[in-house]
């Protein structure tokens, strides 16, 4: 029986492209750097660890790409994330979910606090009984820590849960723990990955009326 919902967030709920590369033109432009980040080829390195991605899009302005990432999050922690950010139906389907007695859950590479900040800025603190983000000590997705983690603080049972992500690492550590999965096509997945052996949704009112529905057949 369904009663847990976990969600990835940047992707999956956020669309936090537009942010980053705000964010990192503006980091470009303080260099004197003319470079203009293509917002479209940029969305391919959402999901590959912000080091990566700092790395990535700064190109030939990163000289020390850890100081430049520790930068980029403090302007990401100072930077108001607007509710335009939200996919189209996040809120409402939250709240749908949560009305119908579901526990959700977060489960991000994201920093913690910048997950915690970033539900706030948008309004949809308040729909996420638990938050489990990128912390010192666990090594993100695919790796099992930070869903280990959540699982222990809801109870630990994963035949319980849906995983609901938007790119093959989501898709692989719930295989890995045999949580049903459900994709969303409207975030940062490879270019030409195709998910397989899951429920595929191309926007978010589906998703929650498939979730409904398995939740009300097990009740």
């Amino acid at each position: 029986m369904i009663r847990h919902v976990i969600f990835d967030l940047d992707g999956t709920l956020v669309d936090s492209c537009a942010t980053c590369v705000e964010i990192l033109s503006g980091m470009l432009a303080e260099r004197g750097d003319a470079a203009a980040i293509d917002p479209v080829a940029a969305r391919s390195y959402m999901s590959r660890g912000g080091l990566d991605m700092v790395r990535g899009l700064l190109g030939d302005a990163c000289v020390d790409g850890e100081a430049d990432l520790a930068d980029f999050r403090a302007r990401y922690h100072a930077h108001q994330t607007s509710v335009e950010t939200l996919f189209p139906g996040v809120a409402e389907g939250l709240a749908r979910l949560r009305a119908a007695g579901l526990t959700l859950s977060i489960c991000s590479n994201k920093p913690q606090g910048l997950c915690e900040k970033v539900l706030a800025d948008t309004g949809l603190a308040e729909h996420f009984a638990f938050v489990v983000g990128g912390q010192p000590g666990m090594r993100p997705k695919p790796a099992p820590d930070l869903l280990d983690a959540l699982l222990a603080r809801i109870g630990g049972d994963a035949t319980a849960c849906a995983f609901v992500g938007d790119s093959e690492l989501d898709h692989r550590i719930a295989a890995d723990a045999a949580i049903p999965f459900h994709f969303l096509t409207h975030g940062y997945a490879e270019p030409g990955w195709e998910a397989q052996d899951c429920a595929t949704h191309d926007t978010f009112a589906p998703l929650i009326d498939a979730l409904l529905a398995r939740a009300a057949a097990h009740a």
